[in-house]
Protein backbone atom coordinates (compact mmCIF):
# COMPACT_ATOMS: atom_id res chain seq x y z
CA UNK A 1 0.00 0.00 0.00
CA UNK A 2 1.56 2.97 -1.35
CA UNK A 3 1.47 5.59 1.99
CA UNK A 4 1.72 9.64 1.00
CA UNK A 5 2.14 11.80 4.06
CA UNK A 6 0.19 15.10 2.95
CA UNK A 7 -0.13 17.20 5.97
CA UNK A 8 1.03 17.08 9.41
CA UNK A 9 0.66 19.15 12.52
CA UNK A 10 -2.06 22.02 10.92
CA UNK A 11 -2.59 23.99 14.26
CA UNK A 12 0.56 22.94 17.07
CA UNK A 13 0.53 26.39 19.06
CA UNK A 14 -2.78 26.08 20.25
CA UNK A 15 -4.10 22.89 23.10
CA UNK A 16 -7.91 22.71 24.48
CA UNK A 17 -8.03 21.23 27.47
CA UNK A 18 -11.38 20.77 27.54
CA UNK A 19 -12.94 17.51 25.09
CA UNK A 20 -14.58 18.83 21.93
CA UNK A 21 -17.63 17.14 20.10
CA UNK A 22 -18.20 16.83 16.37
CA UNK A 23 -21.80 17.33 15.90
CA UNK A 24 -22.49 16.65 12.23
CA UNK A 25 -20.70 16.74 8.72
CA UNK A 26 -22.04 18.50 5.34
CA UNK A 27 -20.13 18.19 1.96
CA UNK A 28 -20.97 20.79 -0.58
CA UNK A 29 -20.21 20.95 -4.36
CA UNK A 30 -17.82 24.10 -4.62
CA UNK A 31 -16.31 25.06 -7.88
CA UNK A 32 -14.03 22.63 -9.11
CA UNK A 33 -13.84 20.72 -5.52
CA UNK A 34 -15.41 19.39 -2.96
CA UNK A 35 -15.81 21.07 0.61
CA UNK A 36 -16.17 18.50 4.01
CA UNK A 37 -17.44 20.87 7.22
CA UNK A 38 -17.55 19.46 10.60
CA UNK A 39 -19.71 21.68 13.02
CA UNK A 40 -17.51 21.54 16.48
CA UNK A 41 -18.80 22.42 19.82
CA UNK A 42 -15.43 24.12 20.59
CA UNK A 43 -11.95 24.40 18.55
CA UNK A 44 -9.60 20.79 18.53
CA UNK A 45 -5.87 20.36 17.62
CA UNK A 46 -6.12 18.57 14.08
CA UNK A 47 -3.57 16.53 11.96
CA UNK A 48 -3.83 15.20 8.86
CA UNK A 49 -2.44 12.91 6.19
CA UNK A 50 -3.44 10.73 2.91
CA UNK A 51 -3.52 7.29 1.77
CA UNK A 52 -3.69 5.83 -1.60
CA UNK A 53 -4.92 1.73 -2.66
CA UNK A 54 -7.61 2.75 -1.59
CA UNK A 55 -7.91 6.78 -1.47
CA UNK A 56 -8.28 7.86 1.51
CA UNK A 57 -7.98 11.35 4.16
CA UNK A 58 -7.64 10.79 7.50
CA UNK A 59 -8.36 13.04 9.88
CA UNK A 60 -7.12 12.89 13.81
CA UNK A 61 -8.46 15.35 16.39
CA UNK A 62 -7.17 15.79 19.52
CA UNK A 63 -9.45 15.64 22.48
CA UNK A 64 -12.16 15.40 20.67
CA UNK A 65 -15.41 12.93 20.17
CA UNK A 66 -18.19 12.18 18.01
CA UNK A 67 -21.84 13.59 18.80
CA UNK A 68 -23.85 11.57 16.67
CA UNK A 69 -24.08 7.49 16.12
CA UNK A 70 -22.40 8.05 12.60
CA UNK A 71 -21.41 10.76 10.37
CA UNK A 72 -23.62 10.28 7.34
CA UNK A 73 -22.55 12.24 4.82
CA UNK A 74 -21.29 11.52 0.87
CA UNK A 75 -21.05 13.14 -2.29
CA UNK A 76 -18.68 14.26 -5.08
CA UNK A 77 -15.23 13.03 -3.88
CA UNK A 78 -16.70 11.30 -1.04
CA UNK A 79 -17.40 8.07 -1.15
CA UNK A 80 -18.48 8.20 2.77
CA UNK A 81 -17.46 9.23 6.22
CA UNK A 82 -15.78 6.73 9.17
CA UNK A 83 -14.69 7.70 12.29
CA UNK A 84 -13.50 5.77 15.77
CA UNK A 85 -11.53 6.81 19.30
CA UNK A 86 -8.08 7.02 18.62
CA UNK A 87 -5.24 7.72 20.87
CA UNK A 88 -5.90 9.54 24.06
CA UNK A 89 -9.20 10.67 23.98
CA UNK A 90 -8.96 11.69 20.65
CA UNK A 91 -11.02 11.10 17.17
CA UNK A 92 -10.09 9.82 14.00
CA UNK A 93 -11.74 10.38 10.77
CA UNK A 94 -11.22 8.93 7.16
CA UNK A 95 -12.84 10.41 4.51
CA UNK A 96 -13.02 7.32 1.89
CA UNK A 97 -12.36 8.84 -1.88
CA UNK A 98 -14.05 8.38 -5.00
CA UNK A 99 -10.72 9.68 -6.34
CA UNK A 100 -7.16 10.62 -5.63
CA UNK A 101 -7.37 14.47 -4.12
CA UNK A 102 -5.47 17.27 -2.37
CA UNK A 103 -6.76 18.74 0.93
CA UNK A 104 -6.36 21.86 2.12
CA UNK A 105 -8.08 23.05 5.48
CA UNK A 106 -8.70 25.88 7.41
CA UNK A 107 -10.90 26.86 10.49
CA UNK A 108 -13.99 28.54 10.48
CA UNK A 109 -15.92 30.51 13.23
CA UNK A 110 -19.40 30.80 11.98
CA UNK A 111 -22.71 31.77 12.56
CA UNK A 112 -23.36 27.96 13.91
CA UNK A 113 -19.89 27.71 15.86
CA UNK A 114 -17.00 26.31 15.24
CA UNK A 115 -16.23 24.51 12.31
CA UNK A 116 -13.11 22.37 10.47
CA UNK A 117 -13.44 22.90 6.76
CA UNK A 118 -11.61 20.09 4.21
CA UNK A 119 -11.00 21.62 1.04
CA UNK A 120 -10.90 18.69 -1.61
CA UNK A 121 -9.13 18.93 -5.27
CA UNK A 122 -9.39 16.08 -7.79
CA UNK A 123 -5.58 15.34 -8.35
CA UNK A 124 -4.21 17.28 -11.11
CA UNK A 125 -6.05 20.65 -10.68
CA UNK A 126 -5.08 23.85 -9.50
CA UNK A 127 -6.10 24.94 -5.81
CA UNK A 128 -5.24 28.84 -6.57
CA UNK A 129 -8.60 29.91 -7.01
CA UNK A 130 -10.25 29.27 -3.66
CA UNK A 131 -11.68 32.26 -2.28
CA UNK A 132 -11.29 31.71 1.48
CA UNK A 133 -8.12 31.76 3.41
CA UNK A 134 -6.78 27.64 3.53
CA UNK A 135 -4.09 26.88 6.21
CA UNK A 136 -2.12 24.60 5.06
CA UNK A 137 0.19 22.40 6.89
CA UNK A 138 3.98 22.04 6.66
CA UNK A 139 3.56 19.28 3.25
CA UNK A 140 6.34 16.06 3.94
CA UNK A 141 7.50 14.49 1.13
CA UNK A 142 5.43 11.98 -0.95
CA UNK A 143 6.65 8.23 -1.18
CA UNK A 144 6.28 5.14 -3.43
CA UNK A 145 7.20 3.22 -0.97
CA UNK A 146 5.09 0.43 -0.04
CA UNK A 147 4.06 -0.35 3.42
CA UNK A 148 1.81 -3.46 4.46
CA UNK A 149 -1.46 -3.39 6.63
CA UNK A 150 -0.28 -4.57 10.80
CA UNK A 151 -2.31 -7.91 10.99
CA UNK A 152 -4.50 -8.84 14.18
CA UNK A 153 -6.18 -11.99 14.38
CA UNK A 154 -9.16 -11.71 16.56
CA UNK A 155 -9.73 -15.39 18.36
CA UNK A 156 -13.31 -15.69 19.08
CA UNK A 157 -13.19 -18.14 21.87
CA UNK A 158 -14.75 -21.53 21.94
CA UNK A 159 -17.69 -22.16 19.53
CA UNK A 160 -19.64 -25.22 17.93
CA UNK A 161 -19.93 -28.29 20.84
CA UNK A 162 -17.49 -26.59 22.99
CA UNK A 163 -19.99 -23.86 24.25
CA UNK A 164 -17.51 -22.84 27.32
CA UNK A 165 -18.73 -21.25 30.48
CA UNK A 166 -22.39 -20.35 30.96
CA UNK A 167 -23.54 -17.84 32.54
CA UNK A 168 -26.88 -16.32 34.16
CA UNK A 169 -29.81 -15.75 31.99
CA UNK A 170 -28.48 -19.25 29.81
CA UNK A 171 -26.05 -17.17 28.21
CA UNK A 172 -22.96 -18.66 26.79
CA UNK A 173 -19.53 -18.20 26.63
CA UNK A 174 -19.01 -18.84 22.72
CA UNK A 175 -21.77 -16.60 21.90
CA UNK A 176 -20.42 -13.08 23.76
CA UNK A 177 -17.28 -13.74 22.50
CA UNK A 178 -18.08 -14.12 18.90
CA UNK A 179 -20.21 -10.76 19.37
CA UNK A 180 -17.01 -8.76 20.82
CA UNK A 181 -14.78 -10.40 18.40
CA UNK A 182 -16.83 -9.37 15.45
CA UNK A 183 -16.91 -5.93 16.85
CA UNK A 184 -13.19 -5.48 17.31
CA UNK A 185 -12.77 -6.94 13.82
CA UNK A 186 -15.05 -4.25 12.22
CA UNK A 187 -12.98 -1.69 14.55
CA UNK A 188 -9.89 -2.59 13.32
CA UNK A 189 -10.56 -2.47 10.25
CA UNK A 190 -12.00 0.89 10.51
CA UNK A 191 -7.97 1.86 11.64
CA UNK A 192 -6.08 2.99 8.62
CA UNK A 193 -2.78 0.64 8.43
CA UNK A 194 -4.73 -2.31 10.29
CA UNK A 195 -6.42 -5.26 8.96
CA UNK A 196 -8.23 -7.69 11.55
CA UNK A 197 -8.61 -11.69 10.57
CA UNK A 198 -11.06 -13.65 12.55
CA UNK A 199 -10.09 -17.28 13.49
CA UNK A 200 -13.57 -18.31 13.50
CA UNK A 201 -16.84 -15.76 12.27
CA UNK A 202 -19.76 -18.02 13.09
CA UNK A 203 -20.60 -20.83 15.81
CA UNK A 204 -18.50 -23.55 15.03
CA UNK A 205 -15.58 -25.54 16.73
CA UNK A 206 -12.18 -25.23 16.31
CA UNK A 207 -9.10 -26.75 18.03
CA UNK A 208 -6.81 -24.32 19.76
CA UNK A 209 -3.66 -25.48 17.68
CA UNK A 210 -5.74 -24.52 14.70
CA UNK A 211 -6.44 -21.14 15.91
CA UNK A 212 -2.81 -20.58 16.60
CA UNK A 213 -1.92 -22.05 12.54
CA UNK A 214 -5.11 -19.52 11.16
CA UNK A 215 -2.91 -16.90 12.82
CA UNK A 216 -0.22 -17.51 11.18
CA UNK A 217 -1.25 -18.53 8.02
CA UNK A 218 -2.36 -14.72 8.09
CA UNK A 219 1.02 -13.50 8.96
CA UNK A 220 -0.81 -11.66 12.14
CA UNK A 221 1.35 -9.56 13.83
CA UNK A 222 -0.83 -9.57 16.79
CA UNK A 223 -2.79 -12.67 18.21
CA UNK A 224 -5.84 -11.30 20.80
CA UNK A 225 -7.89 -14.28 22.13
CA UNK A 226 -11.51 -13.22 23.61
CA UNK A 227 -13.35 -15.54 26.58
CA UNK A 228 -15.73 -15.01 29.34
CA UNK A 229 -14.15 -15.88 32.68
CA UNK A 230 -16.11 -18.33 35.60
CA UNK A 231 -16.44 -19.17 39.20
CA UNK A 232 -18.13 -20.78 41.94
CA UNK A 233 -18.11 -17.83 44.18
CA UNK A 234 -20.89 -15.53 41.53
CA UNK A 235 -19.20 -11.78 43.19
CA UNK A 236 -16.15 -12.59 41.18
CA UNK A 237 -16.03 -9.62 38.78
CA UNK A 238 -14.03 -7.79 36.80
CA UNK A 239 -11.02 -8.56 33.57
CA UNK A 240 -7.97 -10.33 33.38
CA UNK A 241 -5.44 -9.80 30.83
CA UNK A 242 -3.43 -12.99 30.20
CA UNK A 243 -0.07 -13.35 28.45
CA UNK A 244 2.07 -16.86 27.82
CA UNK A 245 3.96 -17.99 31.12
CA UNK A 246 7.51 -19.32 31.06
CA UNK A 247 6.43 -22.68 31.52
CA UNK A 248 3.96 -22.81 28.87
CA UNK A 249 6.62 -21.26 26.52
CA UNK A 250 9.41 -24.44 27.94
CA UNK A 251 6.97 -26.73 26.59
CA UNK A 252 6.09 -25.12 23.34
CA UNK A 253 9.97 -24.82 22.65
CA UNK A 254 10.45 -28.46 23.14
CA UNK A 255 7.61 -29.16 20.92
CA UNK A 256 9.26 -27.09 18.01
CA UNK A 257 12.40 -28.29 18.47
CA UNK A 258 11.11 -31.70 18.52
CA UNK A 259 8.59 -31.34 15.45
CA UNK A 260 10.67 -28.53 13.89
CA UNK A 261 10.65 -30.55 10.14
CA UNK A 262 6.90 -30.27 9.91
CA UNK A 263 6.21 -27.01 11.04
CA UNK A 264 6.12 -23.99 9.37
CA UNK A 265 8.84 -21.48 8.87
CA UNK A 266 9.02 -18.81 11.52
CA UNK A 267 7.42 -15.39 10.11
CA UNK A 268 10.34 -13.59 10.39
CA UNK A 269 11.37 -15.99 7.23
CA UNK A 270 13.72 -18.42 9.47
CA UNK A 271 13.42 -21.98 8.57
CA UNK A 272 13.94 -24.50 11.60
CA UNK A 273 14.47 -27.71 9.03
CA UNK A 274 17.72 -27.04 8.38
CA UNK A 275 19.61 -26.49 11.56
CA UNK A 276 20.56 -28.71 14.45
CA UNK A 277 19.36 -28.99 17.74
CA UNK A 278 21.59 -26.29 19.78
CA UNK A 279 20.81 -23.90 16.95
CA UNK A 280 17.46 -23.87 16.66
CA UNK A 281 16.75 -24.09 20.52
CA UNK A 282 18.63 -21.10 20.30
CA UNK A 283 16.90 -19.27 17.55
CA UNK A 284 13.18 -20.67 19.09
CA UNK A 285 14.92 -19.26 22.73
CA UNK A 286 15.66 -15.52 20.99
CA UNK A 287 12.09 -15.53 19.30
CA UNK A 288 9.57 -16.31 22.17
CA UNK A 289 11.55 -14.11 24.52
CA UNK A 290 11.20 -11.16 22.12
CA UNK A 291 7.69 -12.23 21.90
CA UNK A 292 6.53 -13.04 25.49
CA UNK A 293 8.10 -9.20 26.39
CA UNK A 294 6.13 -7.54 23.38
CA UNK A 295 2.42 -9.57 24.51
CA UNK A 296 3.37 -8.35 28.21
CA UNK A 297 3.67 -4.97 26.90
CA UNK A 298 0.64 -5.15 24.35
CA UNK A 299 -1.39 -6.99 27.11
CA UNK A 300 -0.66 -3.93 29.47
CA UNK A 301 -1.70 -1.49 27.20
CA UNK A 302 -5.08 -3.66 27.00
CA UNK A 303 -5.52 -3.82 30.75
CA UNK A 304 -5.11 0.25 31.49
CA UNK A 305 -7.80 0.69 29.09
CA UNK A 306 -10.19 -1.78 30.14
CA UNK A 307 -9.75 -0.67 33.43
CA UNK A 308 -11.64 2.38 32.57
CA UNK A 309 -14.65 0.04 32.40
CA UNK A 310 -14.64 -0.98 36.01
CA UNK A 311 -12.48 -2.89 38.44
CA UNK A 312 -10.29 -5.28 37.24
CA UNK A 313 -10.23 -9.31 38.41
CA UNK A 314 -6.34 -8.68 38.05
CA UNK A 315 -5.18 -5.48 37.17
CA UNK A 316 -1.26 -6.77 35.91
CA UNK A 317 -1.24 -8.80 33.20
CA UNK A 318 -0.94 -12.58 34.33
CA UNK A 319 1.08 -14.87 32.57
CA UNK A 320 -0.31 -18.71 31.68
CA UNK A 321 0.29 -21.89 30.04
CA UNK A 322 -2.88 -21.47 27.72
CA UNK A 323 -2.49 -23.14 24.02
CA UNK A 324 -3.66 -20.52 22.18
CA UNK A 325 -0.56 -18.23 23.53
CA UNK A 326 2.22 -20.47 22.55
CA UNK A 327 3.12 -18.99 19.44
CA UNK A 328 6.75 -18.59 19.23
CA UNK A 329 7.25 -15.28 17.16
CA UNK A 330 3.30 -13.75 17.56
CA UNK A 331 2.73 -11.72 20.42
CA UNK A 332 -0.41 -12.90 21.82
CA UNK A 333 -2.95 -12.42 24.32
CA UNK A 334 -5.92 -13.74 25.92
CA UNK A 335 -8.67 -11.31 27.60
CA UNK A 336 -10.93 -12.52 30.14
CA UNK A 337 -13.57 -9.51 29.50
CA UNK A 338 -15.14 -10.41 32.67
CA UNK A 339 -17.28 -12.98 34.69
CA UNK A 340 -20.19 -14.74 32.76
CA UNK A 341 -20.87 -16.71 35.98
CA UNK A 342 -21.68 -13.06 37.47
CA UNK A 343 -25.66 -11.88 37.37
CA UNK A 344 -24.81 -8.46 36.87
CA UNK A 345 -21.35 -8.44 34.75
CA UNK A 346 -23.36 -11.08 32.50
CA UNK A 347 -26.47 -8.97 31.96
CA UNK A 348 -24.12 -6.20 30.61
CA UNK A 349 -21.29 -8.88 28.93
CA UNK A 350 -24.91 -9.73 27.23
CA UNK A 351 -25.78 -5.83 25.90
CA UNK A 352 -24.66 -4.20 22.73
CA UNK A 353 -23.55 -1.07 24.44
CA UNK A 354 -21.26 -2.80 26.58
CA UNK A 355 -19.79 -5.30 24.11
CA UNK A 356 -19.01 -2.51 22.20
CA UNK A 357 -16.87 -0.91 25.01
CA UNK A 358 -15.03 -3.39 25.94
CA UNK A 359 -14.12 -3.90 21.43
CA UNK A 360 -12.75 0.20 21.90
CA UNK A 361 -11.17 -0.80 25.13
CA UNK A 362 -9.01 -3.61 23.35
CA UNK A 363 -8.52 -1.40 20.23
CA UNK A 364 -7.07 1.23 22.25
CA UNK A 365 -4.57 -0.56 24.07
CA UNK A 366 -3.62 -2.31 20.28
CA UNK A 367 -3.48 0.84 18.96
CA UNK A 368 -0.93 2.51 21.74
CA UNK A 369 1.01 -0.38 21.13
CA UNK A 370 1.57 -0.36 17.82
CA UNK A 371 1.67 3.42 17.73
CA UNK A 372 5.47 3.16 19.90
CA UNK A 373 6.10 -0.55 17.86
CA UNK A 374 5.14 -0.31 14.37
CA UNK A 375 6.27 -3.74 12.47
CA UNK A 376 9.21 -2.86 10.21
CA UNK A 377 7.78 -2.73 6.56
CA UNK A 378 4.56 -1.56 7.61
CA UNK A 379 2.25 1.52 6.81
CA UNK A 380 2.37 2.34 10.37
CA UNK A 381 6.10 1.89 10.69
CA UNK A 382 6.83 4.39 7.49
CA UNK A 383 4.50 7.24 9.01
CA UNK A 384 6.01 6.80 12.78
CA UNK A 385 9.70 7.36 10.81
CA UNK A 386 8.29 10.26 9.19
CA UNK A 387 7.20 11.59 12.53
CA UNK A 388 10.44 10.98 14.37
CA UNK A 389 12.55 12.66 11.52
CA UNK A 390 10.45 16.01 11.61
CA UNK A 391 10.60 15.79 15.14
CA UNK A 392 14.52 15.32 15.00
CA UNK A 393 14.37 18.06 12.37
CA UNK A 394 13.04 20.37 14.84
CA UNK A 395 15.28 19.55 17.34
CA UNK A 396 17.83 20.38 15.05
CA UNK A 397 16.28 23.85 14.14
CA UNK A 398 15.80 24.57 17.84
CA UNK A 399 19.85 23.72 18.99
CA UNK A 400 20.73 26.11 16.61
CA UNK A 401 18.95 29.34 17.56
CA UNK A 402 19.85 28.10 20.96
CA UNK A 403 23.67 28.64 19.79
CA UNK A 404 22.83 31.84 17.99
CA UNK A 405 21.46 33.41 20.84
CA UNK A 406 24.34 31.82 22.68
CA UNK A 407 27.55 32.90 20.57
CA UNK A 408 25.20 36.36 20.19
CA UNK A 409 25.87 37.02 23.64
CA UNK A 410 29.27 36.46 23.96
CA UNK A 411 29.93 39.32 20.92
CA UNK A 412 27.54 41.78 22.42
Amino acid sequence: MKVFVAMLLLCPALSYAAAAQVESAHITGAAGHTQVSFALSAPADHTLFTLSQPNRIVIDLAHTRQQPPTLDAHGGLVERIRSAPHGHGGLRIVLDLTRKATPRTFEHKGKNGDELVVDLYPAGSSASGVAKPVKVAPSQAATDKNGRDVIVAVDAGHGGVDSGAHGYHGLLEKNITLKIARKLAALIDKQPGFKAVLTRNGDYYLKLRERIARARAAHADLFVSIHCDASHDHRADGATVYALSEHGASSEHARWVANRENDADLIGGVSLADKTNMLASVLLDLSQTATISASLDVGGMVAHDLSRLGPMHRRSVQQAAFVVLKSPDIPSILVETDYITNPHEARRLDSKWYQDRVAHAILGGVEKYFDQYPPTGTELALLKARRDKQHNDNDVADTAVGYGNVTGGRHR
